[in-house]
């Protein structure tokens, strides 16, 4: 199923992209502070705490790579239809874009 994007969608799109890119830095900076507080607190192993905290850092880097790497106009809806799986927009932000447009992302969102 091809959907062609207005300009007026793809801005939309962009900027839906970011907010949500936005949200998963927060969502991922905040695991990384709750490792480091949870080793000040506890006083846990060096190396195993090093050891979570990097496997955290590379895991949810590879998430971002996979999802947001690459994109282009022809994967925005896909990437926001994740995004909206993932509870970081809401269908409520999707209101100002085409209905087809709209109404595919979260058609997918509910596949995903």
């Amino acid at each position: 199923m091809s959907i062609e994007l207005s300009k007026k969608d793809k801005r939309i799109a962009r900027e839906l992209i970011e907010k949500g890119l936005q949200k998963e830095f927060q969502q991922g900076l905040q695991q990384f502070d709750a490792i480091l507080q949870k080793w000040k607190n506890e006083q846990q192993d060096n190396r195993d705490t090093y050891h979570n905290l990097y496997k955290t850092v590379r895991d949810f880097d590879k998430h971002i790579a996979r999802r947001y790497d690459n994109m282009r106009g022809s994967t925005y809806l896909m990437i926001l239809a994740a995004q909206l799986a993932d509870k970081l927009i809401s269908e409520d932000e999707l209101t100002e874009m085409n209905p087809d447009a709209r109404n595919a992302v979260i058609s997918w969102a509910r596949v995903i």
